[in-house]
């Protein structure tokens, strides 16, 4: 198991959308993103510069159907 980076919100919805998600809409801080064939929607908190806890992080990628690895090299 790779070891996670401490980022933010903003560079998780980055990551993500290289992955193939797409923005669908922003309610307050939270990017909501969605991508076909994934049955979850993603919710990701975007507060300036504030790193996500590693569970949090851990539990969305694995929503979207991806391992830590793949994620990273998203980053």
């Amino acid at each position: 198991m790779s070891e996670l980076p401490a980022i933010s919100g903003k560079e998780a919805v980055r990551a993500f959308e290289k992955g193939g998600f797409v923005v669908v809409r922003i309610r307050g801080s939270h990017h909501i993103l969605k991508k076909a064939g994934v049955p979850y929607a993603l919710s990701i908190p975007v507060h300036g510069n504030k790193s996500l806890s590693k569970g949090f992080l851990r539990k969305q990628i694995k929503e979207a159907g991806l391992t830590e690895s793949e994620f990273v090299s998203l980053l």
